[in-house]
Parts: structure tokens; sequence; C-alpha cells
């Protein structure tokens, strides 16, 4: 194994000591391999900052930094019912949002599961089916309203350049999608079609990422939320910056320099170069082995779907010099993505000292007996995963703040890791406190990451209320005509 970075003191929970000499050289290695230590994390930062801004330019970068033309934070005093559409790497889910006008809101849902072979099926089957949920949540909530039109935020929570605030061009599948037709294409008029042909009286009012959702809706409830992230399944961050500070947009809008813009990074996108990232032979194998290598590099090192993987490829090695698991069958272990975020989860949370219920945890899924040695190398591995995650996923917060200078807010942050993941929060704020220097406990950090208010749901209601609102008083929402057609032509499109 590489060498990387200085050595970790060892687990908080169960001692080292009866380790054999060979495993703790595994894990010294290990703690190398996958500790980033502050000055890295600080040289991450500056790269960050001079990709977000290349993003932003007419040259453009890996980060693409989408306008969203959302151009409103909500003042508290929204009203009205709102469908809002979910559409996740693993569920759909569809929203009815409620806003009350006293920040805050109700709230009806219903989730339905995205079969696996549509991820990689037609582009008809696909909004066909997202027709169909819709179909079902209106027939089980407003079985007499057949001739009322709902307006619907739309979170598709891939990355699309905007024209408009209710247009997404798909630029490219993430999250295990690859369904041909899409990509280069709007896929508003692609759903309006399908919601035409079953019959469902849906306008489709704003369409936004998730993670745009995440900071309108968490400001919705915290004024002084000025960013939204998502760790979960992929990552993304979403903040305001001014049109004057968007070189690419300029000739094609016709606002004042000064509006503020809602912008969707993208950043899973970041050092897709391979510049910065202290990729692991782990890493380069999950990016070789996957559909789109070279892109999506910093995802496909803090991201949900691959924290398993990385802790899977680890094992294997082990396995095949002969470290761990000698004499067993690790046939099903072979699998790829057999493990994921969730399962490290469990290995962190393991209370007791010899590690039983990691114990039970190989047993039950892959038939492997595990030794207490063992297991607490494997605990070890979780750790060092989940913190490097946590670390890394820090400078892209920090990154932002340093590009627009903000000395202190609220971040708002949703996704299962981070809000699953044991001591993800605590490590990302701690990673923070290094990068800026700040004296004091984590909780008097000036930047919070805390969890966030629904943003694919109660985000995307917000956001069609405020666009509808823009519209009323005749505010731009998009392009201008001939902006729109020049944006387009410079896209091939």
């Amino acid at each position: 194994m590489v060498h990387l970075g200085p050595k970790k003191p060892p687990s908080r929970k169960g001692s080292l000591a009866d380790v054999p000499r060979d495993l703790l050289e595994q894990i010294s290695q290990l703690e190398k391999l996958f500790t980033v230590d502050t000055q890295k994390l600080k040289a991450i930062v500056a790269h960050f900052v001079s990709e977000l801004e290349k993003g932003l330019s007419k040259e453009g970068g890996s980060i693409p930094m989408i306008p969203t033309w959302v151009m409103d934070l909500p003042t508290g005093t929204e009203k009205g019912a709102f469908l809002a559409l979910d559409m996740g790497g693993t569920n759909l889910r569809v929203c009815e949002i409620t806003l009350l006008g006293n920040r805050d809101f109700d709230i009806v849902q219903s989730k339905y599961h995205m079969p696996p072979d549509m991820k990689t099926g037609t582009s008809e089957q696909l909004w066909d089916y997202i027709a169909d949920c819709l179909s079902a949540f209106l027939k089980a909530h407003h079985p007499n309203e057949e001739s009322h039109e709902f307006h619907l935020g739309f979170t598709f929570s891939y990355p699309c350049s905007q024209t408009k605030i209710n247009n997404g061009i798909l630029q490219r599948w993430t999250k295990g999608f690859d369904i041909d037709g899409v990509e280069g294409k709007d896929v508003q008029p692609m759903l309006e079609a399908a919601l035409q042909r079953k019959k469902v009286p849906i306008k489709v009012t704003a369409l936004i990422n998730d993670t745009t959702g995440t900071m309108v809706a968490s400001n919705y409830t915290d004024p002084e939320t000025q960013m939204g992230v998502i760790f979960g399944t992929g990552c993304n961050a979403a903040y305001f910056d001014y049109v004057k500070n968007i070189p690419k947009l300029e000739g094609l809008v016709d606002l004042d320099p000064e509006t503020p813009i809602a912008i969707n990074c993208e950043w899973g996108a970041f050092d897709n170069e391979h510049n910065i990232l202290p990729r692991t032979a782990y890493d380069i194998q999950i990016d070789n082995d996957s559909p789109r290598p070279n892109q999506q590099a910093f995802e496909k090192i803090i991201a949900g779907l691959y924290l398993g993987e990385i802790q899977r490829l680890v094992i294997l090695d082990l396995v095949n010099q002969g470290f761990i698991f000698e004499g067993q069958g690790v046939e099903n272990l072979k699998e790829a993505y057999s493990l994921d975020a969730s399962f490290l989860s469990q290995i962190e949370e393991d209370p007791f000292e010899n590690l039983t219920e990691v114990e039970d945890l190989f047993q039950s899924k892959f038939g492997i007996q595990t030794t207490e040695p063992e297991r607490k190398l494997i605990r070890r591995l979780a750790e060092l995963i989940g913190t490097r995650a946590a670390r890394l996923s820090a400078c892209g917060v920090a990154a932002i703040a340093q590009k627009i200078g903000l000395k202190k807010c609220h971040v708002g942050a949703d996704g299962s890791v981070f809000n699953k993941y044991p001591h993800f929060p605590e490590r990302g704020a701690q990673a923070l406190k290094e990068i800026f220097d700040w004296e004091g406990t984590l909780e008097e950090n000036p930047i919070k990451v805390q969890p966030a208010e629904d943003g694919s749901g109660v985000g995307a209601a917000l956001i069609a209320a405020l666009t509808l609102k823009r519209i009323q008083n005749g505010g731009s929402v998009g392009m201008t005509a001939d902006g729109e057609r020049r944006y387009l032509k410079g896209l091939n499109l």
C-alpha cells in the first residue's frame, strides 16, 4: 500500500493492544493512506476556490456552476399549496406542501420505488412512470379535483443547464442513470408530454436541484442560512452570487448586475483533472470501473454511493494478501457495491468492546467468520474512510465561504451521509476549524453546517411559489430570448 500523510491515533473505542503485529502494521499503513492533514485541506480549498471562479467564467471548467434563475429568498410570508416531485437516485417522492405564511408549513407525501431497470431503460418509460406516480398521488389526495391545475416544483438532481426557471437541459446522468436520448435535451417538455399523455393536470412551474431547494427551504425556517449542501448518495452545493460575478452570463441576460442568483455548483465534478485530491489506488479503481471514468472525482471520494465500495476493495486487498479471513470463502464479498454506506455506519456504531455486532454483520451478510483483531481493523478502516469523506466535504463549504467572503453563517445540509453516518457533522466541523484556524469549541464555529429542512420537497414548493410571484409581478425568470438562442447555440443544441 502507498504511504500518505501522518499517522493518526488509534480508534476511540476498543484497544488495539491485542491486535497482532502484522495487522497493526496494516492499520498503520491505512491510517497514512486515508488521513488528510490540515495543510492538505487548506491546499484543496485554495484550488477549490479557483475552480469555482473558473466555472463562473466564460471558459468554464470542471465545476459547471449553473445559474438556476432562482433570484429570491423567501420572506416567510408565502402562502398556498404546491406540489413537489423529487426524482432521487433510489426513490421518487411526491409531496403537497401547504405554506402557512409564518415560516411554517404542512406536508403530505408519498414515496414510490424507482425500479433499477428504469435507470437504463427508455426515456418514455421513465417519464411515463413518473406521470403515473403523480397521477396516483392526485387520485389519493384530490379525488374530486380533476379540472384543477396544480403547480409543481420538480426537483431534478442531475447536472442541468438552465435558460429559465422551469427548464433543464441535462448535461450528464449521475447516480447510476444512463438513459439514451435525454442528455443534451430539456427534460421539462419530456415530463409535460408524459403528463399530457396520462391526462394529469399538472404544470411544471419550477425545475430545481435538491441543493438549491435545501438552501431555500432552510432559509425559510432559518434566515441565517446562506448555503445549501447535500452529502448523500451524491454531493453538491448551492449558494447565492451576483450577476456581476458571473462572466458567462454577459450579454445573455437583461438583469441589474447587483441581482442575486442562486448557483447550483455541481461540485461533485471538482478535480476531474486529478490535480489535488488525495486519491488512493482504491479510489482510482472505482473511477476506472465506473460508467463515467474521469468524471465526478470529488463525489467518488466523499459520497455515500462509494464509501462502502472503498471499504470492500480494501478488505479484498487485505484478503488477497493473506492478512484476514484466512481459509474462508469470500465470493459474496467480490460482488461490486455489495457494501454500502449504511454497512459502514453499522460498523462504526457497534458499542461493544469486542465488536460483536460487526461479527454478526459479516456472518449474516457474507458468511464470513471474523476474529476480534480482524474486526478492530475493519472498524478502524471504516472510521478512516468516513473521516476522510467528512474532512474533504468541509473543503467545498470553506471554498464557497472564502469565495463570497462569508465570515459567519448557517449551512443547511441534507443527505443520508450527513444525517445518518456516525460523527460526520462533527468531523466536518473539525476540518472547518482547522481550515480557518478558528479558536474555541466546535459549537463556537462561525460557520455552522446543520441539518436542513426538506429541500427536495419544501424547497421545490417554495421556489414554485416564488416563481409564480415573480411572474405575476412582471419579473424575469430566465435569459432573454436572444440570450437563450445564443446560449443554446454555444452548447451546440
